[in-house]
């Protein structure tokens, strides 16, 4: 089986750690540079996307993430590691940085405050529904044509992406590791070579 490390400076690692172990793969908690050489996939949890940049930042991280995944690692991002993956922010915090491997702009907190944090059924890209937890979360406002449209929401007659893939990166703007629905991580398994 692969080696999946899920980056454990901030966020809900664990969780996806408990997903990728119950589906037969080992997992490495992600925290040095070094660490990469360990792994065959790339996932960067939910959190809080400001405070991820900055310890990815301090712990030398940033620069390493971005050549692996644009040397063809395998990278899921769910939440505030869609808001990681995107290439430019609406609403981002000054001087915050990404990972710039999806060519899209992505909107931080655009359902709203943790408040307005909610559960839906989503349409999967195979049609077949999909239960997903919203939770301060991200959405896809302009994307590249390269980027494929895996499940999207509509939002007063606006549709916007909220599952992306765009060649070795997934992003979502919920958090699949909590519905405990292993497709998405799938995905993820599905393109180690």
């Amino acid at each position: 089986m692969s080696v999946i490390g899920v980056v454990a400076l901030q966020g809900d690692f664990r969780e996806h750690a408990r997903i990728l172990a119950g589906m037969g793969h080992d997992v490495f908690p992600l925290r040095r540079e070094s660490e990469l050489d360990l792994v065959d996939a790339i996932v960067l949890p939910g959190g809080e996307s400001s405070t991820q940049d900055k310890l990815m930042r301090a712990f030398g991280l940033r620069e390493p993430l971005m050549r692996a995944i644009a040397d063809g690692m395998p990278v899921l991002g769910s939440c505030a590691g869609m808001i990681m993956l995107a290439h430019d922010l609406a609403d981002g915090i000054d001087g915050q940085q990404t990972l710039e491997a999806i060519p899209m702009t992505v909107r931080r907190n655009a359902f709203g405050r943790q408040v307005d944090s909610s559960e839906m059924t989503i349409e999967w890209i195979d049609g077949s529904p999909m239960h997903a937890t919203f939770i301060r979360a991200p959405w896809v406002e302009a994307w590249d044509d390269s980027v494929e449209v895996l499940a999207a929401v509509d939002v007063d007659g606006v549709t916007h992406p909220v599952a992306v893939r765009h060649a070795n990166a997934i992003a979502t703007s919920f958090h699949p590791e909590i519905s405990g629905d292993s497709r998405v991580h799938a995905l993820l398994t599905e393109a180690i070579g």
